[in-house]
């Protein structure tokens, strides 16, 4: 692997074009029956990196084969000199954004970063800002603190878009607070609950709430829970 200074210097002083070639000697070498070479990957991608933080293909690579391949901090390193170096570009700070909260856990600047992507573009900010709150209101162990953060968000929120995103999260919530307090009294009241419809066969709820983003509720070792999205391979993360 050849260091970024010698690149500059073979490709006469070209960063951007030393930046091109690399990066497509990199995608066609850097896996080989199926298999990637982590170490060449990484060190190439942080090379490419160092001549054009800005390159597209790059940032792409590096949030697919570093990030979600395991080599965390070696991605999020490509894709933080990305989104400071693209700053036209919501797209590094959606991926760094996201890969921050779910493999580093570190939800603050988590939201920093999706901010910083919200006002690059306008017409995915309402997302981004919603996506942030979320994260945010998912760290509450008490789902009463959960809805009474996102129905501040809600209110608070200057956007009709992002309020309108919100207030369905805000009524799946509550969904979940309704039939949490109801498995609490029959619980008390009979064994514990193995089936949502219980609920509704014993009186305690007319009917089970409607989940305005069709997901619904499932039971879950012994507690109800917002039924998830289940992405293959992801479910254990």
């Amino acid at each position: 692997m050849i260091a970024a200074p010698v690149l500059l210097a073979l490709y006469g002083g070209d960063r951007f074009l030393a930046a091109d070639l690399e990066a497509i000697r990199l995608a066609a070498t850097g896996m080989q029956d199926g298999l990637a070479d982590a170490r060449y990957l990484i060190r190439a991608q942080q090379i490419v990196a160092q001549l054009n933080a800005c390159h597209e293909d790059n940032y792409y690579l590096a949030n697919g084969l570093l990030t979600w391949g395991g080599a965390v901090s070696e991605g999020n390193q490509v894709l933080r000199a990305a989104v400071e170096c693209r700053t036209w570009d919501f797209v590094p700070a959606f991926f760094y954004g996201i890969n921050l909260a779910f493999f580093q856990h570190d939800i603050t600047e988590a939201q920093r970063i999706l901010e910083l992507g919200a006002q690059r573009s306008p017409e995915n900010a309402a997302g981004l800002r919603k996506l942030a709150v979320m994260l945010q209101a998912e760290t509450f162990a008490d789902e009463k603190l959960a809805l009474d953060y996102l129905t501040q968000q809600r209110d608070s929120a200057g956007d009709p878009t992002l309020r309108g995103m919100l207030d369905k999260r805000v009524v799946r919530l509550q969904g979940l607070v309704v039939l949490r307090e109801a498995q609490r009294r029959f619980e008390a009241q009979h064994h514990a609950l193995t089936a949502l419809e219980q609920l509704v066969e014993y009186g305690l709820l007319p009917a089970l709430p409607d989940d305005p983003l069709r997901l619904g509720y499932e039971l879950h070792k012994g507690q109800i829970i917002l039924k998830k999205m289940k992405i293959a391979g992801l479910e254990g993360q």
